[in-house]
């Protein structure tokens, strides 16, 4: 561990995800990073050429070398920002989202529908005629039509673009970050009449891979296969999830097997080693061991252009393709050399990849296997075949979710306690899985498959998703809503750390890195349980056609609510009792006219339309339920600091409120616009 800490690539590593997090956050513009980056490089020139003069300047060197890679960071970073280059339709005609433009776009994949629409990825070719660069949302309204939008594919529409939506709630999932981290950062809404597909479109990798899915779906469709199992299958070999139901999704979350349905390390691992078996043959003949693993490489790779190159494949088989090339070099440290340089690699040409969840917990995962299955492994070494092979499954299980434990919980907040006999269950027949499902593809195909061979691998499937529903319906077993910070996140991976370090070699010194980093944790939680606990806020949460407001006080929270029935899993107050870790008080109370807050007072008026009360000097007005009233009057009696409508109002009415605020130089605040209102202490 500790010479691979001292490994080149390892800390060029660290550097360039500074690197990355640093030009990330600061959006450096790209002149001023040329020039300092072409500085540095010179530098770093002329000491090189030193140094092989004789010259001892190795400290200088190793510095100015990570300061370069630093660089790199920053400047994959800025130069792949789409934003930042002239052709960007953000940059084009003076942009504006009030406006119409005829769009030229093709689509790059489906993604998973929503409620109200087919929704696609697609790509802005051309704007009013000209040139255009840039990734959007296609969404399509749903209705009796066959939406059938492949990839490749050219279509021309007139519309508005639509930025995407920031959490209007506290702590609520930020669909735009997420969504600007691939780099895409509006949307537009269409009929399906409004699309006029061009006759020609290109021809491209990813355009080829969804013809083959498509013929293969089709395929197994005319085979019988079809619901949650042709969705599952889907999912498991052809690395597209899109048609999986809300429901199942859900069951392979709450049973900690979410993975399964995702083609990614698990998948590419199982079919790495499947490989690596079928052409070990070729090892016995005369460079056979080199074609062997040139073969399984090509192999990974025509898979992962078969599954989409969606960024989880692209990792997983990058990976796993550095990990081959180490294991092919039969040296135990070029597994993890291995797993840092195609982490180099992909982050160099991709860094938004970084900031995905999914990148984080694929390396972590892998890491954690690499590194603590072998010691779990030794812990009990059986003399029988099943129990030594039910225990190294058991401890890849276990190594893999101390890895990612903290960081699911981080994200997630919820612990599936039954992981280990969902993955135990079907890991070791996820191997069978797959090999029976590509000769089922392969059949149907060719259109020779035997109906017994299809009706089996369907009953496994379906066998395999009530196993899972099973398990998922355990909800005793299934922790939610654990409250988990970053600053836990990092206190927690210094205790596992240290802890493995300790069990390793059981020293003084590493005892007392553990018992420190077990106070550091005790630390964390301690100061943000005073932090709860003397913590006050009002929050005026956004709705629509309600109204919810919220008045904390340490650990203990009232809700007040429009509705007749509401509770904290309400999609507007979970996040918010789960990040702070707060306590729900009592039942859901009516709304008051009335709140004092500190030294603020808040008057609620509603549609009757009240707040002529003579003891009363509020500093804050909240409009909810559209209250006819004469906003003048009111700013002239009442004098008030602010005023607050809340998504309980019809938009027309805060639209006239907002400009006779404007007008009277009174702050408006619109929680449809700006999201919920927070006072605090």
């Amino acid at each position: 561990m500790i010479k691979f800490l001292k490994f080149i690539p390892f800390q060029l590593t660290i550097f360039l995800v500074l690197g990355i997090l640093i030009g990330k956050h600061l959006a450096i513009q790209p002149k001023p990073l040329i020039t300092v980056s072409s500085f540095t490089f010179l530098l770093f020139l002329i000491i090189y050429y030193v140094e092989n003069k004789g010259f001892n300047a190795s400290l200088k060197f190793t510095a100015l070398f990570f300061i370069l890679s630093f660089f790199v960071g920053i400047g994959t970073v800025t130069f792949n920002n789409e934003t930042k280059k002239k052709l960007h339709y953000l940059n084009s005609f003076e942009f504006s989202t009030d406006n119409d433009y005829e769009v030229l776009i093709s689509i790059k994949k489906r993604l998973k529908p929503s409620n109200y629409y087919h929704r696609f990825e697609a790509q802005v070719e051309q704007l009013n005629g000209q040139k255009a660069i840039g990734k959007i949302i296609l969404n399509i309204k749903q209705d009796s039509s066959n939406i059938l939008l492949n990839s490749g594919q050219f279509y021309l529409l007139k519309t508005q673009f639509s930025p995407i939506s920031k959490p209007l709630n506290p702590y609520g999932f930020n669909y735009k970050s997420y969504l600007q981290n691939k780099q895409i950062y509006h949307q537009i809404v269409v009929l399906t009449d409004e699309l006029f597909k061009l006759e020609y479109s290109t021809i491209s990798v990813k355009g080829i891979a969804s013809k083959i899915r498509n013929s293969i779906i089709f395929s197994l469709e005319n085979n019988g296969f079809k619901n949650d199992e042709l969705a599952v299958i889907n999912a498991l070999l052809l690395g597209q999830r899109q048609d999986i139901s809300e429901e199942l999704l859900e069951s392979y979350t709450g049973a900690g097997a979410i993975h399964i349905l995702a083609v990614s390390g698990l998948h590419v691992g199982v079919i790495l080693i499947l490989l690596t078996f079928i052409f070990k043959p070729l090892h016995y003949f005369k460079n056979g061991k080199n074609a062997a693993i040139i073969i399984v490489i090509i192999l990974l790779w025509v898979y992962a252009v078969i599954a989409g190159l969606t960024p989880s494949v692209v990792r997983a088989v990058t990976m796993f393709t550095a990990l081959a090339i180490g294991m092919h070099l039969n040296r135990p440290t070029n597994v993890y050399n291995s797993l840092v340089i195609s982490m180099f690699f992909l982050l160099l040409f991709h860094p938004f990849y970084l900031f995905e969840i999914g990148f984080q917990l694929s390396y972590l995962a892998v890491f954690f296997i690499v590194w603590i299955q072998p010691k779990l492994d030794n812990l009990w070494v059986s003399k029988f075949w099943f129990f030594r092979k039910f225990w190294q499954l058991f401890t890849v299980s276990i190594a893999a979710q101390i890895g990612v434990l903290p960081l699911s919980l981080y994200y997630f907040h919820q612990f599936p306690s039954l992981f280990f006999v969902s993955n135990l269950v079907i890991i070791p027949f996820l191997g069978f899985i797959l090999i029976v499902g590509i000769t089922v593809i392969i059949l149907a195909v060719l259109n020779i498959l035997p109906a017994l061979l299809g009706n089996f691998y369907m009953h496994i499937i379906e066998k395999m998703n009530a196993f899972v529903s099973w398990i998922a319906s355990k909800e005793d077993f299934l922790f939610t809503d654990i409250a988990f910070s970053f600053s836990l996140l990092i206190a927690s991976y210094i205790c596992i750390i240290t802890f493995v370090k300790w069990f390793e070699k059981k020293t003084a010194k590493r005892l007392l890195l553990l018992l420190s980093s077990l106070v550091v944790i005790q630390f964390v939680v301690l100061f943000e349980k005073y932090e709860r606990e003397t913590a006050h806020e009002f929050i005026v949460f956004n709705k629509s056609n309600a109204s919810i407001f919220l008045d904390r006080n340490g650990n203990k929270t009232k809700v007040f609510s429009s509705l007749d029935s509401i509770n904290i899993n309400d999609y507007v107050l979970k996040p918010y009792f789960t990040e702070t870790g707060t306590e729900y008080l009592s039942e859901v109370e009516s709304i008051q006219n009335i709140y004092k807050f500190l030294s603020e007072t808040i008057l609620v008026v509603d549609s009757l339309g009240i707040y002529n009360f003579e003891t009363v000097k509020p500093s804050i007005v909240i409009f909810r339920n559209s209250p006819k009233i004469n906003l003048e009057r009111l700013l002239k009696k009442l004098n008030p600091e602010l005023i607050i409508a809340d998504g309980s109002n019809y938009k027309s009415y805060v639209e006239n409120w907002k400009q006779t605020c404007l007008k009277n130089k009174t702050p408006f605040y619109n929680t449809m616009q700006k999201g919920a209102f927070m006072l605090q202490d």
